[in-house]
């Protein structure tokens, strides 16, 4: 190995030491009473040393959250594989799916839709920036395909796939940004689960309840 591939190495080592310490930190103290400081005390670095890999706390929070971003598009990405499910096991599965988002690391995915929701966003990197907003775009386009097929046009002629995903991604964010927590990283998963059943079940409904009523809608002449 080369000094170049073992500096590479150190580096990424580095980063990744920082990025355990950063979320261990962040489930203590909860994301906003955090601070860099904390971060370095945990990973056994100067402050100095972080700012080296990540320009601020919002950096650190978002290069955490790529791996979210990652789960949640091959979750997506095999979901939309499952060709043989028909429009309500779609949904039905749709549904599962974005709660087994959220659990995979609660935390994370809430400091993200927080980041998101305010200007600290356009503060990242562009690097950064650009890989979260390449991936949610990638994962929205598996939802809207979901509702490309599997849907008999005569039950449900007014679809719109990606006006739907992004209702369904809406609804689910803002799900996820309502729970609330003591400020670190417990969140109510039971609470969630039961409102995004509700949610889902809502959504469903409105669909079915449209598009019936465009299909019992008597023909004139």
């Amino acid at each position: 190995m080369g000094i170049h591939e073992r500096k590479e190495r150190e580096k990424e080592r580095r980063r990744q030491q920082i990025m355990v310490a950063a979320k261990r930190v962040f489930s203590i103290k909860g994301f906003g009473r955090a601070t860099m400081e904390d971060i370095a005390n945990e990973a056994e670095l100067s402050p100095g040393t972080l700012y080296l890999y990540f320009k601020s706390k919002d950096d650190l929070c978002a290069s955490l959250s790529l791996r979210v971003l990652e789960y949640f598009f091959l979750r997506m990405e095999h979901l939309a594989g499952e060709k043989q499910l028909d429009g309500p096991q779609k949904i039905a599965s749709l549904k599962k799916a974005l709660f087994d988002v959220f659990e995979f690391d609660p935390l994370i995915l809430k400091n993200l839709f927080f980041l998101q929701s305010n200007e600290a966003f356009q503060q990242l990197t562009p690097e950064l920036m650009d890989e979260i907003n390449a991936l949610s775009a990638k994962a929205m386009g598996k939802i809207a395909s979901l509702f490309e097929s599997g849907f008999d046009p005569d039950q449900w002629p007014n679809l719109h796939p990606h006006e739907l995903a992004q209702i369904i991604w809406a609804t689910f964010y803002g799900l996820v940004l309502w729970e609330k927590s003591d400020g670190k990283a417990e969140v109510n998963k039971a609470h969630l689960k039961k409102n995004l059943d509700h949610a889902f079940e809502i959504i469903e409904r409105g669909i079915f309840v449209q598009n019936r009523s465009a299909i019992d809608e008597p023909i004139e002449g």
